[in-house]
């Protein structure tokens, strides 16, 4: 079993339990179900933020902790400042995430997407209820139907969809309901690191979708070759948060960033 088939096969045992727990209609209960999303794929499309998407992630499945201890409020006050969008993991076995994680970084006027593994309908109204503005669907875990059916739900549920991709065989999985395509970089089997991906599907990614990299952007020439070839987003987390201080981190980033003419 490779590292994304057992995550996968865990949370469905987390998505049978909490159903147990906390109905659809609890959900809907929830204060921040009613909530009005900030569109990411608008933000992007302007293109007058430094399109990054900064990540908060304790952990990773191939590396452990990257930062135990990092606060959540103020690493994202810090994104906020500069960032297009925060994303934040919830996975807690693989990830070390929670959903208190990302409530906490909800206090950020700019949108957040949900970094998950979704699974069943069940997480769309979940992602709803915890204060998100953007759902992950991964193609690697699902087939195209199930793509699309999540991806209905959301948006009926007003959230914006983020796809991802890790080839040119998931294209397939690209439906009208999805918002944005994010490339990303990582083989989830190997969990190894390449942004000749990026590079190479750029092409193939439709005009009507807002294109993001994933997984490998860690210096400033990096972002300004996928900008070059059309990517709006760039998803980063890592790079970041592996520093005693993520929030100084980013910040020197996109200062690096503005001096460049890319940036």
């Amino acid at each position: 079993m490779n590292i994304l088939e057992a995550i996968v096969a865990q949370k469905q045992i987390e998505v049978a339990a909490v159903k147990q727990r906390t109905s659809i209609a609890d959900l809907q209960q929830m204060p921040y179900f009613k909530r009005n999303i900030i569109s990411l794929k608008n933000i992007l499309q302007k293109g007058n933020t430094s399109g990054i998407i900064a990540e908060f992630k304790r952990k990773s499945p191939s590396k452990g902790f990257i930062n135990a201890t990092a606060n959540v409020v103020s690493v994202t006050n810090a994104y906020a400042q500069f960032a297009a969008g925060i994303s934040v993991l919830t996975d807690a076995p693989f990830f070390g995430g929670s959903f208190d994680d990302l409530q906490q970084a909800r206090i950020q006027s700019v949108p957040i997407l949900r970094k998950d593994f979704m699974i069943d309908a069940y997480q769309v109204y979940e992602t709803k209820a915890i204060g998100a503005d953007v759902i992950l669907l991964i193609a690697a875990c699902l087939i195209p139907k199930q793509v699309k059916e999540l991806a209905t739900i959301a948006k009926q549920l007003g959230l914006e969809v983020l796809l991802e991709i890790h080839g040119a065989d998931e294209l397939q999985h690209i439906c009208d309901e999805v918002d944005m395509v994010g490339v990303n970089n990582r083989n989830l089997k190997t969990f190894e690191v390449n942004i000749e991906t990026s590079l190479q599907l750029i092409q193939q990614i439709p005009n009507n979708k807002v294109a993001i990299t994933e997984s490998g952007v860690a210096s400033v020439e990096t972002v300004c070759q996928l900008k070059s070839v059309g990517y709006k987003g760039f998803l980063m987390g890592e790079n970041f948060m592996k520093h005693v201080h993520p929030d100084n981190a980013f910040i020197q980033f996109v200062e690096q960033l503005n001096q460049t003419s890319c940036g």
